[in-house]
């Protein structure tokens, strides 16, 4: 028996049903100790239309492999297994009308729907809350709902090759997300709220539309692979603003965090102590301002050695913060930024 994704050693636990071109699956034959005993079972490659109810007999399945048959749909009875840990549907005919109702009762750990017909995530995934690993790739997701963030154990999300144009704010909410494949998509920015993954090892953003990334990005410490190629990333210094004045309330507040004037809860209403709370320090090392709402959106190449350079977007208080970088990419305020990022941290985004 070949190899398979999350299968264990090959023994009386593991009945192999694979490659056998079956239109129809029976568990007849197999007695009543070995559907006790079976904690893995393997359909994969077969000719099966939809998963046959006589797989709930197998009572203490852990791990079950249905890829590339021809299933258009998913057996209520799939919900018996309450064991079932691992589900491996790849390269079939699903979508989301394929699914049980009650799918989401599953203790599932593993997902693997890739290869398939999906035009949107199930909301029944999201309620598979155990789940560690969900795989998507290669179907026909236009977005991701912000109910991801229901996934809090989820370790692993793939979802390259698909038709994805944004990233929800919310997949930064997932605390023990190390590895997010996105690329072959059509996304053309990345929320600056992705520097929350603490554990984020490897991003895949390739071959997507991106032009720039926020300046947060680098503050990922545990990220070991951004993958970037195949996307818009120019290679000259390129400066982009849009600004909007400040009101008045923002104003008031820049002047009470520059000037250090000092308040305390007695002095303001509650609303106003939170909004001050909210001021972002200016990152310009030349300017020790703040802001709040209005801010000059700034996309800037960070240039390592002359060789490698990396878009990155962050946020000044001020067009007059930008004035030192207008005649000269390379200026002081370049240099600090250049400075503060790890040579090897670069290398490794760049070649991604």
């Amino acid at each position: 028996m070949e190899i398979h994704e999350g299968a264990a050693a090959a023994g009386d636990s593991v009945l192999d049903f694979s490659r056998l071109n079956l239109n129809t699956f029976s568990a007849d034959s197999v007695s009543d100790e070995r559907k006790r005993d079976t904690k893995q079972l393997y359909l994969n490659n077969n000719r099966l239309a939809s998963l046959p109810s006589s797989v709930s007999v197998f009572c203490n399945l852990e791990f079950l492999d249905i890829s590339n048959n021809g299933l258009t749909a998913i057996c209520e009875d799939i919900t018996r297994l309450t064991r079932l840990k691992t589900l491996i549907a790849k390269n079939n005919r699903l979508d989301e009308f394929s699914l049980p109702k009650e799918f989401g009762s599953l203790q599932l750990e593993v997902l693997n729907f890739s290869g398939n017909r999906f035009e949107e995530i199930p909301l029944e995934f999201m309620k598979l809350l155990r789940l560690q690993s969900l795989s998507l790739g290669g179907n026909r997701l236009k977005s991701i709902p912000a109910e991801i963030e229901n996934l809090t154990s989820l370790e692993l999300l793939y979802l390259g090759g698909n038709l994805i144009s944004a990233i929800p704010p919310e997949v930064a909410n997932l605390p023990y997300l190390s590895y997010l494949v996105l690329c072959d998509n059509r996304i053309q920015s990345v929320p600056p709220q992705l520097t929350r993954l603490h554990s984020l090892r490897s991003l895949s953003l390739h071959n997507n539309l991106l032009t720039y990334l926020p300046r947060e990005i680098l503050s990922l410490v545990h990220l070991q692979e951004l993958s970037l190629r195949g996307n818009p990333l120019v290679v000259r210094f390129v400066k982009e603003m849009t600004y909007d004045p400040p009101s008045l309330l923002e104003l008031a507040g820049r002047t009470i965090k520059s000037r250090n004037i000092p308040y305390s809860p007695c002095d303001l209403p509650s609303n106003l102590l939170r909004y001050l709370d909210l001021a972002s320090k200016c990152p310009n090392p030349k300017c020790a301002g703040v802001y709040f709402d209005s801010c000059v959106r700034h996309i800037k190449f960070v240039d390592f050695c002359g060789k490698y350079r990396l878009p990155l977007m962050h946020y000044l208080c001020s067009p007059e913060c930008t004035s030192p970088c207008s005649s000269n990419p390379q200026s002081d305020a370049e240099s600090e930024d250049e400075s503060s990022v790890p040579a090897d941290r670069l290398q490794r985004v760049l070649l991604g």
